[in-house]
């Protein structure tokens, strides 16, 4: 008997998205197994949010400075000496990073909205999308904080080349080596099958 056998107020419509909880971000290979044996479909979630959670606290740091950073700019004597198009990717950038923030806060208010509403794995899955495009906006907002930077210290093609081979690297980090080692996995499994 699950947990969610246990409760007498869970509907079966709540069972099925409780058994069916897979976050975009997980394969949904089955049950996992755990240190006690298969994860239940209700640890499965719970692990999920608590990756999520951890995620969230490091992301979170790391575009709260860089948009604190890009925020200050403006104030500085050296920005009147902007040209026009160096303006525009400043704007550009902020707007990308204030919206990089609201995607990778945006679990925490998820969640206070949403604590005991038994909407669990609906959280999980919303939240790991919200992180995923956070993620490429947090990509965006340091490969244009990059660029401004460097079209400032060392004018010319170079400073577009440098920002856009960082752009490249992690564009191979954060999103291509993630994806071959998931498919790599998959053909493992398919092959085990």
């Amino acid at each position: 008997m699950t947990m969610t056998d246990q409760r007498p107020d869970v509907t079966t419509h709540e069972k099925a998205h409780e058994d069916a909880a897979r976050c975009a971000c997980d394969s949904g290979q089955g049950p996992q197994a755990g240190a006690d044996g298969p994860e239940t479909p209700r640890e499965r979630v719970n692990r999920r949010w608590n990756e999520v959670l951890q995620e969230t606290r490091v992301t979170q740091t790391g575009v709260q400075i860089l948009f604190g950073f890009l925020l200050s700019v403006a104030f500085t004597p050296v920005f009147g000496e902007l040209g026009t198009a160096d303006r525009t990717i400043y704007v550009a950038t902020v707007v990308l990073g204030a919206s990089a923030t609201g995607a990778l806060i945006a679990p925490v208010s998820l969640h206070r909205f949403l604590t005991g509403q038994r909407m669990k794995d609906e959280l999980v899955e919303a939240a790991c999308r919200l992180m995923r495009c956070g993620m490429v906006l947090l990509a965006l907002t340091i490969g244009c904080t990059l660029l401004l930077i460097l079209r400032f210290v060392i004018p010319g093609v170079l400073a577009e080349a440098l920002a856009g081979g960082v752009m490249l690297w992690f564009g191979l980090c954060w999103y291509i080596l993630p994806f071959r080692l998931r498919r790599r996995a998959a053909r493992r499994a398919a092959d085990v099958s």
